[in-house]
């Protein structure tokens, strides 16, 4: 069939599985936005209210869902906004495809309206970008990006396509149609990605150190989740009788409620998980990348113990953390065969000693000290909020302390039913992610969790939530500051918050009517309870809600390491 490269790209979309898009037109993306409304019947676009909110639906459409989330872009300011969240992507291994318009080949290199030069800015932060300068490599490039963005360790691609490559025609075959033979390019990348890294021999060390362990740690991270060896993590700790400390990318990768759960590691880490990792003989490392909020000082962490490296990725052994014996290759297979070499194992003393230090959890103080009575609290909104939408619920985070209270009180029990921006911390990444997690999961209820800086960088979503019908419920934590740069101002600067007060605020519940959206707003517990239970009745209802729960600015996020003390390695 003879097609011209707007058709192809969304053809070979569908072909590929495609059912959702996130994006934003513009001139050099006309035809394709012109096919998309001839095709959409066949596949979905959703209208973000800006590009870079494109590209965090598509991420936590990925996150939620592991099937790679597509965003689309024009040229020059269209395809710069979406570099921060395919820089989120490529940060957590996330499968995101970015298809971004560009001016016309003749013109490509000529400081053309509109013109950047995406591929060369992009570099750093995909696993791989294609310039698509003839339409007959228009349907093979978008082939191989859906194998590149899912083999190996996942994580994000651009494929930049020139204005006169989508007018122009070729012939088109789906890969569905007859016998489809894979071109030598795609053998290639299968061969370059999907290659099984690791020995018997490997596997038969770290059997060999773990049965020598008398206080072995597992540190899972988001590798776990990628991977999708959820499964393979829960048998292997419990035939091992082997405690499990989680990153903040592998929150959900073991069940936080399992006897063997010590909860999150690192800076805002339980005293159980980080006391483990001082007094542990071995720690496991799966899926982790050792990054320095958990390290806190490479002379901190695990100074006792061996270590052992499970990862996909084989430049991250021995980059952040010198380790004794590492495992490369896919942790769903290599889990599986250290499942199969392994015999059971208990060690009965070391958790015992464990259950002791779980019984210290993370303090809520303000500058009063610990608080009490009915003031409201990051813990009961985030528990009840949890409750009231069921263990089927999904829970994004923006990027603040309140990522960090969700990660440390969100009942997360499923792999991917915590999404947060852990790698770049973007601010802002919250709504998006939200809304590409409820149309990957149409059947789930989707929360997310916001600060109100966050939410003025993203609530120009809330027309797209509003226009689509896409409801999910969101928690503005507000205390009128930035509160993790308040609270570092707080410890490292003498109280000086510079800066942080954010003043000028919207009121919410406003904001949220101009939008036809229900508001609420909670001021104690009492009002709180009250707002959960009108704003889940308008998820029934198939609407968004939004509840702003104002808090005491000086609420801290504890326990925390700080930063001042990470950079003297005490």
């Amino acid at each position: 069939m003879l097609y011209s490269g707007a058709r192809i790209i969304i053809e070979t979309l569908i072909e590929q599985g495609a059912d959702t898009v996130f994006g934003y037109p513009g001139s050099a993306v006309l035809n394709i936005y012109d096919e998309l409304y001839r095709q959409r019947k066949r596949i979905r676009h959703i209208l973000v209210s800006h590009e870079q909110h494109a590209a965090h639906a598509a991420d936590g459409y990925a996150r939620s869902s592991g099937r790679p989330g597509i965003c689309i872009a024009t040229s020059g300011p269209g395809a710069t906004n979406l570099i921060t969240g395919i820089a989120a992507a490529y940060m957590d291994s996330v499968p995101l495809i970015a298809i971004t318009g560009n001016v016309s080949t003749s013109l490509l290199g000529k400081d053309s309206f509109q013109e950047v030069d995406i591929a060369g800015i992009s570099m750093p932060i995909v696993k791989h970008n294609w310039i698509v300068k003839d339409i007959r490599d228009l349907a093979p490039v978008i082939r191989e990006a859906f194998i590149v963005v899912q083999e190996g360790r996942k994580g994000p691609v651009l494929i930049d396509i020139p204005m006169d490559i989508t007018i122009a025609k070729t012939q088109w075959i789906s890969v569905n149609e007859g016998n489809h033979v894979k071109t030598g390019r795609e053998k290639r990348l299968l061969s370059k990605y999907r290659r099984k890294t690791f020995s018997e021999q490997d596997i038969e060390k770290a059997v060999s150190l773990v049965l020598e362990s008398k206080r072995p740690l597992l540190y899972a991270g988001g590798g776990i989740i990628r991977a999708n060896a959820g499964k393979e993590l829960l048998e292997l700790s419990e035939k091992l009788n082997l405690p499990v400390a989680l990153s903040l990318m592998g929150t959900g990768a073991f069940p936080y409620n399992h006897p063997l759960c010590t909860g999150l590691i690192g800076m805002h880490g339980t005293a159980a998980s980080n006391k483990a990792a001082q007094k542990a003989d071995l720690v496991i490392a799966l899926g982790a990348r050792f990054s320095d909020r958990v390290l806190c000082g490479d002379n901190v962490f695990a100074k006792t113990a061996r270590i052992i490296h499970f990862d996909i990725d084989p430049a991250e052994i021995n980059k952040n953390m010198e380790t004794h014996s590492w495992v490369t290759g896919d942790l769903k297979e290599s889990l599986a065969a250290l499942l199969k070499k392994s015999s059971p194992k208990t060690n009965e003393a070391w958790l015992g000693e464990i259950e002791k230090w779980k019984k210290n959890p993370p303090a809520e103080v303000n500058k009063k000290g610990r608080v009490q009575g009915d003031e409201l609290l990051p813990s009961h909104i985030i528990k009840e909020a949890a409750k009231k939408l069921g263990s089927n619920v999904i829970a994004v985070s923006d990027v603040g302390q309140h990522q960090i209270w969700a990660a440390q009180h969100f009942p997360a029990i499923k792999p991917g039913s915590f999404i947060c921006s852990g790698g770049l911390g973007a601010m802002g990444f919250g709504m998006g992610a939200a809304l590409g997690a409820k149309l990957a999961n149409p059947e789930r209820p989707v929360l997310l969790f916001s600060g109100d800086g966050c939410f003025r960088m993203n609530s120009g979503e809330l027309a797209t939530l509003s226009e689509y019908k896409i409801p999910i419920l969101i928690i503005i934590f507000n205390n009128g500051v930035l509160g993790m740069v308040r609270q570092w101002q707080n410890i490292n600067y003498e109280g000086r918050y510079s800066e942080s007060t954010l003043g000028r605020e919207p009121d919410f519940i406003k904001l949220c009517d101009a939008y036809n959206i229900k508001g609420f707003r909670a001021k104690d517990r009492e009002s709180f309870n009250n707002a959960i239970n009108m704003a889940a009745n308008e998820l029934i209802q198939g609407r968004t809600a939004l509840i702003e729960a104002c808090i005491d600015p000086d609420l801290k996020v504890l326990p925390i390491i700080s930063p001042a003390l990470q950079s003297r390695g005490n």
